[in-house]
Formats: structure tokens, C-alpha cells, sequence
């Protein structure tokens, strides 16, 4: 591992090509004029923004924290038809949630989505029986089109082949299906990344202190550098509030009467070390409604999640003691106790789930996307799922183009002429990558070693070899940050100067993933905030 020592010799100075400064960029907001401020970098903002910035239109966007900073980055990291919405009868939203799904992982973002193969087991005495999650699986496989092969059932010998850590005990039958998995940070910020190439002027760690008015209408926002203390604001003809959790304190902003119009509910997981390896995720039914998941996520072990309603501060929101015993009680329906143990865990984290509004359990409400228009003309967005981020984008730009009197309509090209499958930056073939990551080598560095080009391509795409040039320019970047993670500090000087990252948090919790396995040390921290320092 680098030591403290070293660090502040990398020599990291900024890459040609690099972002413009923060001062830079505050200047730009503040000048000029906008079609649409977005406040809020979590992913339905991210992609609004991208999609309005595709649109022609002149696009702002700002978070009071980093990109994708709170629920965007705390998911199951699924990208998925949703099987539980057919217990439900939503056979329509499975269908469309598919269609997204397979858009994201095979034409948009390949390089950063993954197929996993997912084991339902069958236990004696479960909510369910074989005969119906077999009928289940199969007709979760048809409304994909079978892209992911046909949904079947198999022997508890042959699944446990394949998940050694399997509990058979009672174990009846095993449902199979297909699906996909992501990094979501490393998602959310290639689309922000899109969204740039596409026109949009981003800033992250800008906190909204008030709303502009004219003449009754939200023309903009008051800002706060969160890095600085810098004032400044923001003008825009029309302001979309994507703030997630914060959704309604921004709508009393606007208006102090508005009524709330959503509910939360915590979602909370686990980070374990593995104790073998698995080939495939377990969804087991806990009851009729409620799946937890064991998957299989960047060499760790993911188990969630917990579904309760939620009515504290949203910056509050945690991890405790009972929802840490409700995701290991559940797990243990299907996992063995060896895989199980406290001593694994590296990480846990939760995020909000944003609901609509209304009675009833939280488990059971619609993941559905809420547009509302507001007193003084700001709309909200809020709700929805990680898996159909562009349809939200897209529904939200027609949202836009309907306004009454058409305010932006005659400057935005019709989302129904923008391409319906453009791909996020570094799109690629990532076992190619991989491969050409590894035959070029870093000469005259070490050679990579072909966990780090994996992990290099599978997060980066082609962007990978923008990252492997600055370690063959500097030996030192070529080094691992933790002799147990695959990342190279060339990422860390990477995220400095193309991808916004300010703080120590943003690099090690959602541009690497060190944090998450828990080899954010002193050392490390410190060492990447020498390197975030060294900006030239």
C-alpha cells in the first residue's frame, strides 16, 4: 500500500482536459441565463438533466451534497423487472420495467451492468409453493422475452453447487431467474457525465438557501458553496425540485402551506465479506409481499433490504441495531449461520424510498414516479425506480413540454425525435477492456494486475485507458490504494480532475469502493485528500 508519506509526491497535477474550477463554475451559474435549474444530483435529477441538456435546452443542475450522494447511491443495486409487482398483478409495469432494464444493460450502459442469475429457494412450510414460483419465474422470464433464458426449476444439489453458503435444510425446489446488477454511484455519475457532454453546467456541494421570485413565479435559487461558504444564485425560467426526501421542504419554500405529498420508507443493507464464492443471488420470500435479497456485489456479500416507514430528518437516516437483526434473522431463512457472522460485516447503509403519499403498508405502495406543479410554477419530481431512471427523465421532459402556455416547448426539440437508446460515456465491451488493459500493460510501470483491469472496466468502461495513461506517466498512480481492493490511485486523481469528486467521502464511498469495504483507514483518507488538495 502507498504510505501517508509518499502520497503528496504522486506529482497528480491536473490532466489536460480536466473540469473547470469551482469558482468557474459558480461564475458560469451565475451569469447566465437557464431554461431549467435542477435541484437535486440524485439520479431522477441526473437524468432529467441529460435528457433536458439532449433536449437543446440550457441546463443547470446543483445538489446541496455530492452526486448521488443519499438514496441514488444506497439501493439494492438491481437493475430489475420487479418479480414481487407480479404477486401484485402488474403485469404492464413488469413488462415496461424489463424493457428498461434490457435497454440499460444491452444498448446504454453495458460496461456497467451486470447479469446475475437469481435463486428463489422453496422452503417447506414458505409463502409459496414450487408449482407457483416455478409459473412465477416463467412468466417473469416471458415478459422479458426470454432474453434472460426461460424461468425454471432446479434441484437444492444443483443450487447449492453453485451457492455453497445455501441452507438446505427443508429446501424443497429452486426457482431460477435472470436479471441485472450495477454499481449505482458509478451509474449515476456516468450519466451526470452525459448530461455535461450534452451542454448541462453541474455543481455538487451547492446547498439551496431560498428560491428566486418574479412576480409570483420560482425563477430560480439562492445558493451556498458548502465547500467555501460562497453565495451566489442561479436564474432559470423554470425550476424542477428532484431533492428526493427533501422534496416537500423544498415545496415550503415555494409555498409554507403545501401539504406533504409523500411518505418515506427506510431501506436498509449489509456489506459482508464473502467466506467462498457465489455464481448466483438469492431472493428468498420472507412473506407474501417482502423478498430479501443475498447478492453477490463487487467480490462482497449484499443483504437487504428492510421496508418501514421513516419520519425523521432525511440526513439522519441509518443503520441500527434492529434493522442490522431483521436483515440477518431474514437472511438466515436461507443462508448458512458460517456466512452470517458479525465479524464479516465491512459496511452498512440505508437510503429513503420516496412514496406517494397515503395510507397503508409501505411494502405493498406503488414505486411510482410523482410530478406535481407547485404555487409559484416550481415543479417536483419524486418516487420511482432505479431501473427506469430515462423513462422518468423522458416522462419529466413531456411533463415540461405540456405546461400550460408552453413556456419551453418552442426552445426543446421533442423528446420523441432525441435517440431512444443513447449510450452513457465509456460505453464498451468490458472483457474487452479488461483484456486490452492487460496485454497493453502499464510499461514502463508494473504490470496491472488483472483484478484491478476488471474492476477498471467494468466501472469505467473505455474510460479505463484514460486512467491506465496517467499510470504509466506516474509509476506511483499505478499502485493499489488498499492491498486488498483492486483500485489504483490513478482513480483518485481521475476523480479529482473528470468527475467532480471535492471530499475524501466522494472518492473512497462512491467513486471507488473502498469505503464500503471497510478499508477507508486514516492513512488512505488522508492520502486522498492530499491528492484532492494538489489540483495545480
Amino acid at each position: 500500500m502507498t504510505t501517508l508519506q509518499s502520497v503528496p509526491a504522486l506529482g497528480t497535477h491536473p490532466a489536460s482536459g480536466s473540469l473547470p474550477s469551482r469558482a468557474e463554475t459558480r461564475e458560469q451559474l451565475s451569469k447566465a441565463a437557464y431554461d431549467l435549474l435542477v435541484i437535486g444530483g440524485g439520479i431522477l435529477g441526473i437524468s432529467t438533466a441529460w435528457h433536458a441538456a439532449q433536449s437543446g435546452l440550457r441546463v443547470a443542475l446543483v445538489d446541496a451534497g455530492d452526486f448521488a450522494g443519499a438514496t441514488s447511491s444506497a439501493s439494492s443495486k438491481l437493475l430489475h423487472g420487479g418479480l414481487r409487482y407480479l404477486q401484485t398483478g402488474a403485469v404492464k409495469l413488469v413488462a415496461e420495467n424489463h424493457f428498461e432494464r434490457r435497454a440499460v444493460s444491452r444498448q446504454v450502459a453495458p460496461h456497467l451492468a451486470n447479469p446475475l442469475t437469481f435463486y428463489l429457494p422453496v422452503y417447506k412450510g414458505g409463502p409459496h409453493g414450487a408449482a407457483k414460483l416455478g409459473a412465477g419465474v416463467f412468466a417473469y422470464s416471458a415478459l422479458s422475452a426470454f432474453g434472460d433464458g426461460v424461468g425454471h426449476v432446479i434441484s437444492p444439489a444443483k443450487a447449492q453447487r453453485d451457492v455453497p453458503e445455501l441452507r438446505t435444510d427443508n429446501l424443497k425446489a429452486v426457482a431460477v431467474y435472470g436479471d441485472d446488477q450495477m454499481n449505482d454511484a458509478r451509474m449515476a455519475l456516468m450519466t451526470v457525465r452525459a448530461a455535461v457532454d450534452a451542454g448541462a453546467v453541474v455543481l455538487n456541494h451547492a446547498a439551496v438557501t431560498g428560491l428566486r421570485f418574479t412576480r409570483g413565479r420560482v425563477t430560480g435559487a439562492d445558493l451556498e458553496d458548502r465547500l467555501d461558504g460562497t453565495e451566489f444564485g442561479v436564474n432559470a425560467r423554470l425550476v424542477l425540485n428532484a431533492t428526493g426526501p427533501w422534496v416537500d421542504h423544498l415545496r415550503r419554500m415555494e409555498n409554507p402551506d403545501a401539504a406533504p405529498s409523500i411518505r418515506l420508507s427506510k431501506g436498509a443493507h449489509l456489506v459482508l465479506r464473502r467466506t467462498r464464492p457465489w455464481k448466483a443471488a438469492l431472493a428468498t420470500p420472507i412473506d407474501k409481499y417482502r423478498i430479501t435479497f443475498a447478492l453477490p456485489w463487487e467480490d462482497m456479500l449484499l443483504l437487504g433490504t428492510t421496508d418501514e416507514v421513516y419520519e425523521g430528518d432525511p440526513a439522519d437516516v441509518a443503520v441500527n441495531e434492529k434493522d442490522t437483526a431483521q436483515i440477518l434473522d431474514e437472511a438466515a431463512f436461507s443462508i448458512r449461520d458460517q456466512q452470517l457472522s458479525r465479524d464479516l460485516i465491512t459496511y452498512s447503509f440505508a437510503g429513503l424510498r420516496v412514496l406517494p403519499g397515503g395510507p397503508g403498508d409501505t411494502s405493498k405502495a406503488k414505486r411510482e414516479t410523482v410530478v406535481t406543479e407547485g404555487r409559484g410554477g416550481m415543479l417536483s419530481v419524486a418516487g420511482g425506480k432505479w431501473t427506469t431512471f430515462r423513462h422518468i427523465g423522458r416522462t419529466v421532459m413531456n411533463k415540461l413540454a405540456a405546461l400550460p402556455g408552453h413556456p419551453l416547448a418552442q426552445d426543446m426539440e421533442p423528446i420523441s425525435h432525441l435517440p431512444k437508446k443513447l449510450p452513457l460515456p465509456g460505453i464498451a465491451n468490458p472483457n474487452a477492456v479488461a483484456h486490452r488493459l492487460l496485454i497493453d500493460g502499464t510499461a514502463p510501470g508494473p504490470r496491472m494486475s488483472a483484478d484491478t483491469a476488471r474492476h477498471l472496466a467494468t466501472h469505467y468502461g473505455s474510460l479505463s485507458f484514460d486512467i491506465a495513461r496517467m499510470a504509466n506517466e506516474n509509476p506511483a498512480l499505478a499502485e493499489r490504494i488498499h492491498p486488498d481492493a483492486p483500485e489504483i490511485w490513478a482513480q483518485v486523481a481521475y476523480a479529482r480532475d473528470h468527475e467532480w469528486a471535492e471530499t475524501a467521502d466522494d472518492v473512497l464511498r462512491r467513486r471507488t469502493t473502498l469505503t464500503i469495504r471497510g478499508l477507508a483507514t486514516d492513512e488512505i483518507r488522508a492520502g486522498v485528500e492530499s491528492v484532492l488538495g494538489d489540483r495545480g
